[in-house]
């Protein structure tokens, strides 16, 4: 196995595309892990594979979980998703969209696909300013599970393979991020962002994914690619 292979969380959206171009970029051979978690629709996992291709992305899984047994989210359990009318309206509380420890379960799953892989680098988008408020997004968590796994696997323990999680995007805004793929030839065009799509695919604007992703197209003067409904 390559020493320079990077397992990438791929959910679909500009953020982990950006990631893992970046990872790319820094000399890493990235395989991508995607969940299908009981989110509510496949968009998402049809625009992971697409940016997976896209990037020539070798090896992609996707992994089963069931966190729709547990509910307790509007992307989880037959709650209403909630819309605004512009990105200034999404204030610091946690929002409803906050999916019950995701980013831990899926954390932990990418650090044992990477064990097996004899990889210690781990990327993914994670974002702490134009965001959702979500707290798993957070530096301080990121770094707290980078020491949790340090003490958990054998690599680590063995100190030939210590586990290093990169958020190039950590420090972002949304603007910042869009303008750093473009520049490393991200095609947002595959991505898909909305938490509340329509049947065909469309995103619906309105949701706080929506307004932060069209404000940063908006920011860099570029006409966000992917369809919206019409309004």
């Amino acid at each position: 196995m390559n020493s320079r292979t990077a397992v990438v969380l791929l959910s679909g959206g500009l953020d982990s595309a950006t990631a893992m171009a970046i990872a790319k970029s820094e000399g890493f051979l990235p395989s991508a892990i995607s969940f299908r978690y009981g989110q509510r629709h496949a968009t998402e996992l049809d625009a992971a594979r697409n940016v997976a291709r896209s990037q020539g992305v070798s090896r992609h899984i996707v992994v089963d979980i069931d966190l729709a047994q547990f509910g307790g989210s509007a992307l989880t359990a037959d709650i209403a998703v909630p819309k605004k009318s512009s990105a200034d309206e999404i204030g610091a509380d946690i929002p409803i969209t906050y999916v019950p420890a995701r980013n831990t379960v899926f954390l932990s799953l990418a650090l044992a696909w990477a064990e097996t892989l004899g990889a210690g680098d781990i990327f993914l988008g994670v974002n702490a300013l134009d965001y959702s408020g979500y707290p798993d997004c957070r530096p301080e968590y990121i770094a707290a599970f980078e020491r949790m796994a340090n003490l958990a696997t054998k690599g680590a323990v063995e100190k030939t393979t210590p586990v290093k999680l990169h958020t190039p995007l950590i420090h972002l805004t949304k603007a910042q991020i869009i303008r750093r793929g473009l520049d490393l030839g991200v095609d947002y065009s595959l991505t898909r962002s909305c938490y509340d799509p329509d049947t065909s695919g469309a995103a619906c604007g309105r949701c706080d994914s929506c307004l932060l992703r069209l404000k940063g197209f908006a920011e860099n003067g570029v006409k966000d690619p992917i369809r919206y409904m019409a309004s």
